[in-house]
């Protein structure tokens, strides 16, 4: 039996539990940033946090090079069409249709993010809290910073996933 990396609603269920267990060890949250790639994540994430705290403010962080998830949002249907152009591999997917579906249901909203800022975060987060995170987890550092203003005041969560790194070939 196939099941689709992201699009397969059960895996979209799976990758959710990580928001059950931000949630339990953080308290109550105002906002909450997961990486987009496909969108598993975030729309399990969504679903999830929702169903927990359905006033929580939703964000996905995407690399510019990679937006189909931001211009799908902004179009009102799903952008197949682009090829994806950045150095966050594990952002490269497109985003799955019923992934749309959830995303637009749960409000989230989309923040993008160049690939140098993406790098420049996980560069603070090695630095700051000695954790490897992928340049694609990093993604949600980015719009943190890049929107911080938006953020000023507000219990923000952030879920950094994957430490899938070469250290050999970092990019810095």
């Amino acid at each position: 039996m196939l099941v689709h990396p992201y699009a397969d609603t059960l895996v979209m269920a799976g990758q959710g539990t990580a928001v059950l267990e931000l949630l339990a060890q953080a308290g109550k949250l105002d906002a909450l940033i997961t990486p987009i790639g496909g969108a598993g994540l975030a729309a399990g994430t969504a679903i999830a946090a929702h169903g927990i705290d359905p006033s929580l403010h939703l964000f996905g962080a995407e690399p510019a090079g990679a937006d189909d998830t931001a211009r799908s949002l902004a179009q009102g249907e799903r952008v197949a069409t682009m090829v994806p152009e950045t150095i966050c591999d594990g952002l490269r997917a497109l985003l799955g249709v019923h992934n749309l579906a959830v995303l637009r249901e749960h409000r989230v909203e989309v923040i993008t993010v160049s690939d140098a800022e993406s790098i420049a975060a996980m560069r603070l987060v090695w630095n700051e809290l000695k954790l490897i995170v992928e340049v694609s987890s990093a993604t949600v550092l980015a719009a943190l910073l890049k929107s911080k203003s938006s953020f000023a005041g507000r219990r923000v969560g952030v879920l950094l996933t994957g430490g899938n790194v070469d250290l050999d070939d970092l990019p810095w």
